[in-house]
């Protein structure tokens, strides 16, 4: 048995982002040798899957499947817009789509899945994250989904009354206008005393009277609220009328939605390029 160095295990480690067993492992089966202990171990995915776990997937798709009162929207991420545009990335996203819609699951760690993920991983060569899904079933209801053109951005929608076409505009309001809740009432109390705690610090800067600064807040909190929550929104086809007022020529109720957006909420590594070629250069 080959006897190798706690240095070169950890040169190894540094150089796979393996754990130190399995570089140890490597090692002695390559009688010590680095080039050829790294070479074996890039012919398994388990090396290119580890490598890649650690980057940021702020990239995408959004995958999204309705049938009969029930509707799935998921999102999927990977590192590149090139890579999402791949055809075994785009059918993974429809394999996982299948499987949340038909088997009703709500929570991603339930899916089965890993295997299906590190070969895609090894595949093409970047990481790929299931980030998030959303169920909505209502029998007396309609649900109906929109996906954008690029699959970027997607929306589930749940509404009483009113047809499908009509759904399916108010949908498209949704992915257009990116409204926060139904109607104001919908408004967390938490987000309502933040907004209004803003709004009165930069009110009081302007040295007005008390009373007109009550008035300058409570001003601007409504019309905060006005264009976060969808039923007063200004409807994205016709800005003279309202969505509310819209639903309700329709005798429709909108019950509740969802709107993924690729990667929204992932904060993305900022590339410094320069710093990068000067650090290839040091070492």
């Amino acid at each position: 048995m080959t006897s190798v160095s706690a240095s070169a295990v950890k040169e190894l480690r540094e150089r796979t982002g393996l754990g130190m067993m399995d570089c140890k492992r490597a090692l002695v089966e390559a009688g010590g040798d680095m080039d050829l202990a790294i070479e074996n171990l890039r012919k398994s995915s388990g090396m290119k899957a580890a490598k890649k776990a650690g980057r940021i997937a702020a990239d995408g798709l959004i995958g999204s499947r309705v049938e009969a009162g029930c509707g799935v929207i998921i999102e999927v991420n990977c590192e590149t817009d090139f890579a999402a545009k791949n055809e075994d990335f785009i059918s993974f996203v429809s394999r996982v789509t299948d499987l949340v819609f038909e088997n009703k699951i709500s929570d991603i760690g339930e899916l089965q899945i890993e295997s299906d993920r590190e070969e895609l991983v090894q595949k093409i060569g970047e990481n790929i994250s299931v980030r998030r899904s959303d169920f909505l079933e209502n029998d007396k209801a309609l649900v109906i989904n929109y996906i954008h053109g690029n699959q970027k951005i997607g929306v589930l929608l749940e509404i009483e009354g009113g047809d499908k076409s009509l759904g399916q505009d108010l949908a498209m309001h949704i992915a257009a206008m990116n409204p926060l809740v139904v109607v104001p009432e919908d408004v967390s109390e938490d987000l309502i005393v933040k907004e209004r705690e803003i709004y009165l610090a930069q009110a009081e800067e302007s040295g007005k009277p008390k009373e007109i600064v009550e008035k300058m807040v409570e001003g601007r909190l409504k019309k905060y609220l006005a264009e976060i929550s969808l039923t007063e929104q200004p409807f994205v086809k016709d800005g003279d009328v309202k969505v509310g007022d819209l639903c309700r020529a329709a005798g429709a109720t909108v019950r509740g939605f969802v709107r993924y957006e690729v990667g929204e909420g992932i904060e993305k590594a900022e590339d410094d390029f320069a710093a990068e070629v000067q650090k290839q250069l040091n070492s």
